[in-house]
């Protein structure tokens, strides 16, 4: 079983969709890869859904990815006195550590001192995503006096956002400690954390995962988006995390910005998600509107490797439906004659090393030759990773001995992900690969495939090696 589109979808998995036969129906829809969100549900709901993806992972024989989000550090009011407060345009606003004083029509409690360090005179506070604007005009370490911008209703523990402050906090809290600890223990395949701000963020969860999971960069902060590039290589996926980044800096930023985001990842090959709102109307409906067609048709074109699912498919009256139009758009997408002509104008020149040369020189042979597929013979990813990077028209299998390698290039654009035997020699990789073509349905008796990997086998970052051979 093989899915006939290159870009992957990951699914939501929440109260909708939480039973076995819901999660297999989503697999079946096109789901490559599930989200557990952290922010919601027990450390017991989402094991119970992870024990049905491995399990669902055994009837099919597909490697499946599992991403564990991690909620981060959102930062929120206290509480109000008497409920909900209207402010005024105009109007005074004070904010302040002292939370044990509920807050009222001039006042509220902001339980963050390392919000009162980085604020300025000048300065916007966020409030309610954005529905409220609060500017600074004189503040201290435990206090800041706001003149609110423009009118709206603020109540308890409604989100603050400080857009272009860098904020002296880590991107982990105690409690995505405890749940990071745990889906490590689980044996999640990848962690997305949240309101990265620096690559020093992720150089500080990278100490503490030490590999056992691939690192996802959530890029939902303006001044992430200074730091791209750095961000990017210290992490090994990146999601274009729409929700806070639309409330963060203006929304018609948003676009040039997930295309930004998208090329950086492309460049350097690492696997790009973008995510948010993609399907929202089929929360409710069971056919998304045409503008959120267009949207997911957008990141295709752009060359992501993965669009994502969130309440569509988590809490929403249609989930299966969802990822069965999200599927049903990818497959349209990549079918026009004009795909590849946008795919390629996207790719950015190859790095002057020796995987990046291989996956070049597959890409050329795959079309020169007409391949049935291309094969990558990878222990860490890698190889499988460098040849994705070049868009190759043939399908890519990702042949690995190792089951967590398997499992996370399910989010790789265009990898089949393969779990097989170790192999001693070239002839024996050649000999396994053109079995794998044909046994996966990528392939038949006569045509020919194109095979790269490492030498010598087993170590990680070697690709070095460009071989065709010919099935059977």
């Amino acid at each position: 079983m093989h899915r006939i589109r290159n870009a992957k979808i990951v699914a939501t998995l929440g109260p909708a969709s939480t039973d076995r036969a819901t999660i297999r129906a989503l697999f079946d829809a096109g789901a490559d890869v599930f989200r557990l969100n952290f922010s919601h549900g027990s450390h017991e709901d989402h094991k119970q859904r992870l024990d049905t993806i491995r399990a669902i992972e055994q009837e099919t024989g597909r490697p499946v990815g599992v991403l564990l989000d991690l909620q981060g550090p959102k930062l929120r009011l206290g509480t109000f006195a008497k409920g909900a407060v209207q402010l005024v345009e105009g109007a005074a606003f004070r904010l302040d550590l002292n939370r044990d004083q509920p807050g009222g029509q001039e006042r509220a409690p902001m339980p963050h001192p390392e919000i009162f360090a980085a604020l300025e005179v000048g300065t916007d506070l966020l409030v309610d995503d954005g529905r409220v604007r609060l500017r600074v005009e004189r503040c201290g370490p435990d206090f800041a006096d706001t003149r609110v911008i423009n009118s709206g209703t603020v109540s308890d523990r409604k989100g603050v956002n400080v857009p272009g402050v860098v904020l002296p906090l880590s991107a982990l809290t105690a409690k995505d400690r405890a749940d990071l600890d745990y889906g490590l223990t689980l044996g999640v395949d990848w962690i997305a954390l949240s309101f990265v701000q620096r690559p020093e963020d992720i150089i500080e969860i990278k100490a503490i995962v030490q590999g056992r999971a691939g690192i996802v960069a959530k890029l939902e902060k303006p001044a992430a988006i200074g730091s791209l590039e750095a961000i990017v290589a210290e992490s090994d996926a990146v999601m274009v995390a729409r929700g806070d980044l639309g409330v963060e800096m203006p929304p018609e930023q948003v676009p040039a910005i997930q295309k930004r985001i998208v090329r950086a990842c492309r460049k350097a090959g690492k696997p790009v998600i973008v995510a948010t709102q993609m399907l929202e109307s089929m929360v409710v409906a069971p056919v998304p509107t045409r503008a959120e067609a267009s949207d997911v048709a957008t990141a295709i074109y752009d060359g992501a490797d993965a669009v994502m699912l969130s309440a569509e498919s988590a809490s929403g009256a249609f989930p299966v439906e969802a990822v069965r139009m999200m599927d049903s758009i990818i497959t349209q997408t990549e079918t026009d004659p004009h795909y590849r002509d946008a795919l390629n104008a996207g790719c950015p020149p190859p790095r002057v090393d020796m995987a990046d040369a291989i996956g070049a020189a597959m890409s050329c042979v795959a079309d020169v030759l007409q391949v049935a597929a291309t094969v990558a013979y990878t222990s860490s990813g890698y190889s499988a990773l460098r040849m994705a990077r070049e868009r190759p028209r043939a399908p890519i299998i990702g042949m690995t001995p190792r089951l967590v390698t398997a499992r996370r290039l399910a989010l790789a654009w265009g990898v089949h992900p393969v779990l097989c035997s170790d192999v001693a020699d070239v002839s024996e990789m050649s000999e396994l690969a053109c079995d794998t073509a044909q046994k996966e349905g990528f392939g038949q008796a006569g045509q020919m495939i194109a095979i790269s990997a490492g030498m010598p086998f087993g170590t990680s970052g070697t690709t070095n090696l460009l071989r065709i051979a010919r099935i059977g």
